[in-house]
């Protein structure tokens, strides 16, 4: 039964994926990313038990990766396309029920195909967990940034747009460059030939953990002091920590 655990959490995270799905497909992205959230915390304990049971195999890991395009994939790029859709229009998006299959109304904007470019960041994620699972470098650290850690910085987004009154973030938002600009700089970390750090630790001690207490530190003050706009500031903490290390490595 044992091997049969780890299985469980990664058909949980699709599970969690595929509601996201239905949720961003239907104008809920926070209830989207609720689920992404969700589904995320089951991926972090497949790989835990795999390990801990030492039933990590084959199946697991493209099964994991299956899943993740669905979490970490399909539902960032439906989100991205909303947000794109609702900027284009220049609307307040809270006050646009807008669904995917309306996008025909914007028509009259000289946007109107470009809010399909958030699904690239659907495509980008399934080339890199493919490359994953073939990349045997990636066993300790990972090389680009992880599709979930891109997924919770596009998630956060519409957190941010719902439950912040940091006037300068709402407008930066809503700005359909400033997303163009994020789709395409994160499309490029997820499979860019960067070495990032991994939060797994091999022992608990200060030394060869320096970087990954600091990362920890970092986060917890900026989301007790910023709340939601932490969360992709955590994720640009992440990448400026891995390019640091990087270069005192060398």
């Amino acid at each position: 039964m044992k091997k049969h655990i780890p299985n469980l959490f990664t058909l949980m995270n699709l599970f969690s994926g595929m509601i996201a799905v239905i949720m961003a497909a239907t104008d809920e992205l926070v209830l989207a990313a609720l689920f992404v959230f969700l589904g995320i915390f089951f991926d972090f304990f497949d790989g835990f038990f795999a390990r801990k049971f030492n039933v990590a195999g084959e199946l697991g890991k493209q099964l994991d990766s299956l899943a993740d395009v669905v979490t970490s994939g399909v539902v960032p790029g439906i989100i991205m396309f909303q947000m794109m859709l609702y900027s284009a229009k220049g609307q307040w998006f809270m006050e646009l029920s807008c669904e995917v299959g309306d996008w025909r109304d914007y028509q009259d904007t000289y946007f109107y195909f470009l809010p399909f470019s958030g699904l690239f960041i659907t495509l980008a994620a399934a080339y890199r967990l493919a490359n994953f699972n073939i990349d045997e470098r990636q066993t300790n650290s990972f090389i680009g940034l992880p599709t979930p850690a891109f997924a919770i910085f596009v998630l956060s987004l519409p957190l941010i747009l719902y439950y912040s009154d940091n006037a300068f973030f709402l407008e930066l938002l809503q700005n359909f460059y400033v997303l163009l600009g994020i789709t395409i700089l994160g499309c490029y970390m997820m499979n860019a030939e960067i070495p990032l750090f991994s939060l797994k630790f091999k022992n608990y001690n200060w030394k060869g953990n320096e970087t990954k207490y600091l990362f920890l530190f970092g986060t917890f003050i900026m989301l007790l002091t910023l709340q939601t706009i932490a969360i992709p500031l955590t994720i640009l903490f992440y990448v400026f920590l891995s390019v640091i290390e990087n270069r005192i490595k060398k």
